[in-house]
């Protein structure tokens, strides 16, 4: 719907403007009227150029998504219809890709379809946990219930990659920095020294000259080094994007000694905390598997997952094909049958998730506490392997002299 602005006097005669969405100019004029403006100028907001550039259009965050969610449970809670709740939380969105999204979602719900159906439009904003958890809260009258427990179960699932994150930060800036120091010493730091010890015409150190070997033979292949970059990461993204590539790396990280074993612990809080949330809130468990196997985020785990569905369907316990697997510690697997024995699974997936948040919080501190020292080595054996090696040839003239 077209966007107008205005401008014009209240009865009191101060200067007054807004901006107002109607069909047309005409309704635009009526609505401004009737706030008794006078001496009335509209005209429709000229349209962004970039607009409709996907690259350029704001994306919708994780957070746009919790706020939404908390807020529409309450208004739902509090009795208002669907419609309207929709309709003030269009008016007051700031992000203008999300608002435009529940603004279409408003209209496909006054046109009688459901929330779930309006959001599966919307698959870029709404994943298949967050419509199948609104259908399933449709179908059983307790949709406000449903949206509470979804917010809390993003929140939590956004403060878990939050802390993956948190502890990568630290060791990839410390990386880059490395490289950046190591690029201008030896690309501008080491030829001034070289063009020195050319002038002394004496046989350089081993380390010296392995130095200035390695500054000259970045300076002659810069264009292709960065160019050979370029081509190893459209390389690993074209393997990772097939099954087979896919499977190998995804095995791979799982092997590694410690990062292997976060990758684990984290695929176990979110496969327990999403299939909790989807079973506590009505979901099949067929169809909750279905959809936790493709949030798994690993290849290896969601292979064992989507197992795990075909076992059950052929009436199998859940606590089988999970110990099968191989993928899921033993005392998850234990914890699981307990639950399912005394129909109890949901609350008991909550606990598993509850007990590796923790699991992960202390894997994340002991890769932290690990990396730092590794890092800080790393850097000063480096630079300091640098100045040596450009020092050694002096204190050698030195000590002639």
């Amino acid at each position: 719907m077209p966007v107008y602005i205005w401008k014009g006097k209240n009865s009191a005669g101060e200067k007054r403007k807004g901006e107002i969405e109607a069909p047309d100019q005409a309704s635009a004029l009526a609505q401004v009227k009737r706030l008794r403006m006078t001496d009335l100028v509209i005209k429709e907001k000229p349209k962004d150029i970039f607009a409709n550039i996907e690259f350029f259009k704001p994306k919708v965050t994780g957070k746009d998504i919790v706020i939404f969610t908390r807020q529409m449970s309450t208004m739902i809670d509090a009795g208002l219809p669907l419609v309207q709740c929709l309709e003030i939380l269009e008016k007051q969105q700031a992000n203008p890709t999300f608002k435009k999204v529940l603004g279409e979602i408003r209209v496909d719900v006054e046109s009688g379809s459901t929330l779930a159906d309006s959001m599966r439009k919307h698959p870029k904003v709404f994943d298949k946990l967050f419509t199948n958890m609104i259908e399933a809260g449709e179908t059983g009258g307790i949709l406000d219930t449903i949206l509470s427990r979804l917010a809390v179960f993003m929140e939590k699932a956004m403060a878990l990659k939050k802390r993956i994150k948190g502890a990568m930060t630290y060791p990839t800036i410390c990386l880059a920095i490395s490289i950046l120091i190591l690029a201008v010493i030896l690309i501008f730091v080491v030829p001034v020294f070289k063009s020195m010890f050319e002038d002394f015409g004496s046989t350089l150190p081993a380390p010296t000259q392995f130095v200035v070997d390695m500054s000259d033979f970045f300076k002659s292949n810069t264009l292709y080094l960065i160019i050979g970059l370029v081509l190893l990461i459209a390389i690993f993204k074209k393997v990772y994007s097939t099954e087979k590539g896919q499977l190998f790396i995804d095995r791979t990280l799982l092997r590694l000694p410690v990062v292997g074993i976060l990758i684990r612990k984290v695929a176990v809080a979110k496969f327990t905390r999403t299939l909790s949330t989807m079973l506590q809130s009505g979901v099949p468990i067929l169809e909750a598997l279905q959809v936790v196997a493709k949030t798994a985020g690993n290849k290896i785990i969601e292979r064992a997952v989507f197992r795990v569905g075909d076992a059950i369907a052929e009436g199998r316990p859940i606590a089988d094909p999970l110990e099968e697997s191989g993928v899921f510690p033993n005392m998850v697997v234990q914890m699981i049958n307990v639950g399912e024995s005394v129909g109890a699974l949901d609350s008991m997936l909550e606990k598993i998730a509850d007990f590796y948040d923790e699991e992960v919080d202390q894997a994340v501190d002991n890769l932290t506490a690990m990396i730092e020292p590794f890092m800080m080595v790393f850097l000063g054996g480096m630079i300091g392997g640098l100045v040596v090696a450009m020092y050694l040839p002096i204190f050698k003239i030195a000590s002639v002299v």
